[in-house]
């Protein structure tokens, strides 16, 4: 695919190999080239700075080499406490909802915009007569528990997808969501039915599990930024970086 690092030519062997482990990924072949240059040019600068031993693989020369380029400071207790304050629902025990919903599929056979236009439909009969929400749950939902009204039962953080947490953990008590909700699934129409209330675990309990998450996402920013760094000044051909990724050193 004419793919070269600094000089370096990529076989195109090596992108299919790289090609399994990203199956899941929006666009698999970008993503693994992607991957495979940047893993290129961290080998290559831990080669030129002397920092891959003699019979050392590949991820102890990265390793070695984020470890000497990347430093990120120890969270401190006010950045700690700052992050507590500002995200109380990652740290409360016990909070559950009980939600409703209607789903509207996305198929081959069905449009976006059409689905889109009928789940609006469908929202504004419900704005204007909410006691029909079972009747038309069973009408249109493309779930199973259309059969029940749409109720999906008692939810706890975490266990839909994060687009579908986020509406159902903020909405009031007997509230419908202003519009629908998209995820991967599709189009939903939600309603929180009740809402049992959560206990905040105090700042004592969770300071280092704060502190570890704070000091995580600080060395990823800082990868990232020397990644950036290294693309900035190479000689890459056969593909154009948007960014550098923060690859997950194995």
């Amino acid at each position: 695919m004419g793919l070269s690092v600094n000089g370096v030519d990529i076989d195109d062997h090596v992108i299919e190999r790289e090609l399994a482990h990203h199956q899941h990924a929006a666009n698999p072949l970008k993503q693994s080239v992607h991957e495979v240059v940047l893993r290129t040019l961290l080998l290559q600068e831990a080669d030129r700075l002397g920092l891959c031993m003699l019979g050392e693989d590949e991820d102890a020369c990265i390793e070695a080499l984020l470890a000497s380029k990347v430093k990120v400071p120890q969270a401190d207790d006010a950045a700690c406490s700052r992050y507590y304050a500002a995200n109380p629902q990652q740290f409360t025990n016990g909070e559950l909802v009980e939600a409703r919903h209607i789903l509207f599929q996305v198929t081959p056979n069905a449009p976006l915009e059409l689905l889109r236009e009928t789940a609006e439909s469908v929202l504004a009969a419900l704005k204007a007569a909410p006691e029909r929400f079972d009747e038309l749950a069973r009408q249109y939902s493309n779930c199973p528990s259309g059969a029940v009204g749409g109720s999906l039962g008692q939810l706890a953080r975490g266990q839909c997808v994060p687009e579908f947490d986020a509406v159902v953990f903020r909405l009031e008590q007997g509230r419908l969501a202003e519009r629908p909700v998209e995820t991967r699934f599709g189009l939903h129409i939600v309603q929180v039915q009740r809402r049992v209330a959560g206990r905040l675990l105090p700042f004592e309990a969770v300071r280092e599990r704060i502190a570890d998450y704070l000091a995580t996402a600080a060395w990823q920013r800082g990868v990232h930024q020397y990644l950036q760094l290294l693309v900035g000044r190479a000689d890459v051909q056969g593909v154009t970086l948007e960014g550098a990724a923060t690859p997950l050193v194995q």
